[in-house]
């Protein structure tokens, strides 16, 4: 009886050194606020995504880039830890590795502060080996990292016949050429927003949301945080889940937990429907569960 293979899922982005403190509440300008621990945690978009399409069963292909500091040795035995292959994650001497500042207060909710660092320093041209594509099924974006990283590996996914999924966070203006390629958009409420100018405070209007940027993508899907996700694909009926009842711990990191679970599963060939539902459940375990 044959083993069935992993996808191949590949992730170019981000790496962050993440320095997580618990407080009470967020300062306000000015304001100094005692919290009451910190540690030391592996981030970045594209690192945490990674991680979590690996979880999911996804064999997964890491580029980009940390400075050669301990920032990333930590970053790249963290890869290693979580079964990412992390060969192509050059280390660039005399620059300092992407790092953040992340307080979670009371609440379980966060703000954070990245320094991007090595991160705004890939190398594009490494981006079209061919090593890389190898069999890959999907490819993995986030805007951590320049326009020119992306498009770069857009393209080489595209020529390689692989199925090209950004992750638009943080927000920024997408341009044309990048638009163009992209096949399955995901976006978070006020992402979903500032692209298509609806706002979103619930299900219902994630929905619309999906809908109105699916004239624009081929697959949109748009996290509502507590109220669930909604996702369409071109000339499907839109679909509604609702978020799992859970205790919040912490959010920090759930919707790259989401964006690595629903890839991992689309590129396993599950259908849009499951994929959703099994990526709502991931970030419903990471958010309640403390890292």
């Amino acid at each position: 009886m044959s083993i069935a293979k992993k996808p191949v899922v590949v992730v170019v982005g981000s790496l962050h050194y993440d320095i997580m403190v618990d407080a009470p509440d967020r300062p306000r300008k000015g304001e100094t606020v005692t919290g009451h621990a910190w540690a030391p945690k592996f981030g970045g978009k594209g690192g945490n995504q990674a991680v979590s399409a690996a979880k999911a069963g996804s064999e997964v292909r890491m580029a980009g880039a940390v400075g050669d500091d301990d920032f990333g040795r930590f970053m790249l035995a963290s890869l290693a830890a979580s079964d990412v292959d992390s060969t192509r994650v050059v280390r660039l001497p005399g620059t300092g590795s992407g790092m953040s500042v992340a307080i979670s207060d009371a609440e379980g909710d966060y703000g954070a502060v990245i320094v991007s660092g090595a991160n705004l320093k890939i190398d594009t041209a490494s981006l079209a080996n061919v090593d890389l594509w190898k069999s890959a099924k999907a490819l993995i974006l986030q805007n951590e990292v320049p326009d020119a990283v992306n498009l770069a590996a857009a393209q080489a996914a595209r020529e390689a016949g692989a199925t090209v999924c950004l992750n638009a966070a943080p927000f920024r203006t997408l341009p044309d050429e990048l638009a163009a390629l992209v096949d399955v958009l995901i976006v978070n409420a006020i992402e979903a927003e500032e692209l298509c100018g609806r706002q979103v405070t619930d299900l219902a209007s994630a929905s619309d949301a999906a809908q109105e940027l699916a004239k624009r993508f081929p697959c949109v899907v748009v996290t509502a945080g507590g109220a669930g996700v909604a996702g369409v694909q071109s000339g499907d009926v839109p679909i509604a889940i609702k978020a799992l009842p859970v205790r919040l711990v912490s959010t920090h990191g759930a919707g790259d937990a989401f964006v690595g679970a629903l890839v991992s599963s689309l590129a396993a060939g599950t259908s849009f429907a499951e994929s959703l539902s099994g990526a709502n459940e991931a970030a419903a375990r990471h958010v309640s569960a403390r890292s």
